[in-house]
């Protein structure tokens, strides 16, 4: 019900902002049409008028280059000065053009999905995930008490959340999925999300990861003289939010989480990443690159490698599991199609109507009559649409390096934040879609509290380490 109430609320507020703004200002006199079949970095021409009718600011502005932009709205004048044309660059896809994306999305995840639920169906069934259901189990069995003992779902969500730790995003999907039918088999109610499937998926989008590699790539790509610089507070705030996921999870199903085994496990795994941020900052970033590949890359090899070996020792037709596997990959992609389009085109409508250019003005306002430092607000765009969207959130990201510079403090600052939260309310579509899961009780709160821990662990951060 309350992810419905959000949805239903996105679509509202939308819609609402766009007829204030069609009604209000000349500029947005096709937003309607914008909405619905426009393209992302279309350019919308709203009207061309002489340079003497526009305000002062903007005529200063034009008279030093032909272009200015303020908010969405673009001028640029003629050689001579005397004529602007305005203009606005279309932020994001319409609603058709969204559908069809999130169609291409789901087809584009059959392949991963069909090959990695393919090698799960022959760790299955040769034993290995039984084998880390016993591994984990001394600290799992605590987070998830309702779930048997060396259960298939612990082998599952450390598949997963060890994915993650790697920033393997294509292994990880498949591995998730696999955890919440592994859970929902144990769940009474089909309809409802259990407890084991909340806390699993807070944990999951608090998206705890080591090396950041598409982000230093980006930075690199676009000039950045120390593109490494963001991976510790990138590691910090993903694994704070990941804390305030099982804090806050344990708060809501009364887990006692000061217990010997889960205080050790905890420590051991804080120890581990304590170390290994020791060497990492001592490497260059091309020994940094080269060992993140080295480490996700060679490790996916060393699973497969694992899995089959495993499979022949147990005498498993290790092809027909694999193909079995594999279909049952497929059927999901499918299954997860309506929740996906229904989930992005709300999203979509938010970005075309420029609900989030009114976030960001009020929130600027504020920190200007609070006498704040204003340049945390520059980064904020990126993570207001990180839960909402990943590749939105990648492209304010950019836009922000792009404005004020890849080693400014902003764009370092919309780095860590692209970084330090997961896509929630993708995440919750596509997960829960896959088990048909309606009620998802309070996972949305749960997850966007994790989120605001993060978020506000990363500007810390960023003012404590590039200020």
């Amino acid at each position: 019900m309350v992810l419905s109430r959000i949805w239903s609320a996105f679509i509202i507020i939308a819609i609402a902002i766009a007829s204030i703004k069609y009604v209000s200002s000349a500029h947005y006199k096709t937003i309607f049409n914008d909405m619905v079949v426009g393209k992302g970095g279309d350019t919308v021409k709203v009207v061309s008028q002489p340079m003497n009718s526009l305000s002062p600011v903007i005529r200063d502005s034009l008279m030093k280059k032909n272009d200015f932009a303020d908010s969405r709205i673009h001028y640029k004048t003629d050689s001579l000065k005397q004529n602007v044309s305005v203009y606005r660059v279309q932020e994001a896809d319409g609603v058709i053009g969204t559908s069809e994306t999130a169609v291409k999305i789901c087809i584009g995840l059959i392949g991963i999905m069909t090959l990695f639920m393919g090698f799960m169906s022959i760790a299955e069934k040769a034993g290995g995930i039984n084998l880390l259901s016993r591994l984990i189990q001394p600290f799992f069995s605590k987070l998830f008490p309702d779930i048997p003992k060396n259960h298939p779902a612990f082998g599952h969500m450390l598949m997963n959340f060890s994915a993650n730790l790697l920033g393997l995003d294509n292994a990880a999907t498949p591995f998730g999925l696999k955890a919440m039918e592994s859970l929902q088999s144990l769940n009474p109610n089909k309809d409802t999300a259990s407890n084991s499937q909340i806390m699993f998926l807070c944990l999951h989008a608090g998206g705890m990861t080591l090396i950041p590699v598409s982000i230093i790539a980006i930075r690199a790509s676009m000039g950045s003289k120390t593109p490494t610089d963001i991976f510790l507070p990138c590691m910090i705030a993903t694994f704070a939010a990941t804390l305030a996921a099982m804090i806050i999870v344990s708060l809501y199903q009364k887990i006692n989480l000061l217990r010997p085994v889960v205080i050790a496990y905890v420590g051991g795994i804080s120890a581990v990443i304590a170390l290994l941020v020791v060497y990492l900052v001592q490497l260059s970033k091309d020994e940094l690159d080269d060992f993140s590949k080295i480490l996700s890359n060679g490790l996916i090899l060393f699973i497969f490698l694992a899995i089959v070996l495993g499979a022949v020792y147990k005498k498993i037709n290790v092809f027909d599991a694999f193909i079995e596997g594999a279909k049952e990959g497929f059927t999901t992609c499918v299954k997860i199609i309506p929740y996906l389009v229904g989930m992005l085109i709300a999203i979509s409508l938010l970005r075309t109507s420029g609900v989030f250019d009114v976030i960001i003005d009020g929130m600027k306002w504020v920190a200007n009559v609070a006498n704040m430092d204003p340049r945390f607000v520059d980064g904020l765009p990126t993570a207001l649409i990180k839960p909402l969207s990943g590749s939105g959130a990648r492209g304010m990201m950019v836009d922000t390096m792009s404005t004020f510079g890849a080693d400014s403090f902003q764009g370092k600052l919309a780095a860590v934040l692209q970084g330090s939260s997961d896509t929630t309310f993708y995440v919750i579509a596509v997960y829960f879609g896959a088990v048909a899961v309606k009620n998802t009780r309070y996972t949305v709160i749960a997850m966007l509290l994790a989120d605001l821990v993060g978020v506000i662990t990363a500007i810390a951060l960023a003012y404590l380490f590039f200020a």
